[in-house]
C-alpha cells in the first residue's frame, strides 16, 4: 500500500545528519557552541520525536545545510548531552533504520550517555530504531539473531533494516568549564 500523504500536511521531503561539540564556562553557552560545530545555530529548533516519513530522501550535511535560512522553524530529532565533570567521557548519538520498502516509514531514536564512546554510543542509538520500528511492524526482534554482520543489515522476518547512526562524543576538560556534545536529524520541507 502506497501512501500519499495530503497536500497541506507538513511532511519532510529531505533529512541531514549533523552533530556537534561546544565548551564554554556557561553551559548555555556551551550548548550553543555545539549546535555552531553542527551548522544550525542559526535556527529556531523545534524537538520533534521518531518517524521518518516515507520517501524522506536523507541528503549530505552540506546540501541539507543549504536550504536553512537565519531564524528558520527547523524541526529535528535531537539528542544532547552536558557536563562540567573533569574528564567525563559524554556522547549523543541519532540512530536511524530505514525499512527496505520505500513506501514505509523509518525510525530515529536518540540516545545520550555518560561513558560511552562513540562506537557504543553509535550502536545503542541504531539498535533503539530498529527496535522501536520493529515493534510498529509487529515483528520480534533479538539484536543477535536478527543482525547479518556480513551484511551489515537487519534481517526481521522478511523485512530487511538498514541502519546508520551519526555520534558526537567528547571527554571533558579539566578547567571546570562544560562541554555539550549534539546530535541531529534535521527535517527539511
Amino acid at each position: 500500500m502506497i501512501l500519499v500523504p495530503r497536500k497541506n500536511l507538513m511532511v519532510p521531503k529531505k533529512m541531514f545528519f549533523t552533530k556537534g561539540v561546544g565548551t564554554h564556562k556557561a553551559e548555555l553557552r556551551s550548548f550553543e557552541l555545539a549546535l555552531r560545530d553542527a551548522g544550525i545555530e542559526k535556527c529556531n529548533l523545534v524537538h520533534v520525536s521518531s518517524i521518518l516519513p516515507p520517501g524522506c530522501k536523507v541528503v549530505s550535511r552540506n546540501e541539507g545545510l543549504k536550504e536553512l535560512y537565519p531564524g528558520m522553524i527547523t524541526f529535528a530529532v535531537v539528542s544532547r548531552c552536558s557536563g562540567n565533570e573533569p574528564h567525563r567521557l559524554i556522547a549523543a548519538s541519532i540512530g536511524c533504520a530505514l525499512p527496505a520498502d520505500p513506501n514505509a516509514y523509518g525510525y530515529l531514536s536518540e540516545h545520550h550517555a555518560f561513558g560511552q564512546n562513540e562506537k557504543a554510543a553509535g550502536d545503542l542509538a541504531e539498535d533503539l530504531a530498529v527496535e522501536m520500528l520493529a515493534s510498529t511492524l509487529g515483528l520480534e526482534f533479538d539484536e543477535d539473531k536478527s543482525w547479518d554482520e556480513n551484511k551489515a543489515i537487519y534481517q526481521l522476518s522478511d523485512k530487511i533494516i538498514r541502519t546508520s547512526n551519526i555520534t558526537q562524543s567528547t571527554v571533558i576538560g579539566t578547567e571546570g568549564n562544560y562541554s555539550t556534545v549534539l546530535a541531529a536529524a534535521v527535517l527539511l520541507f
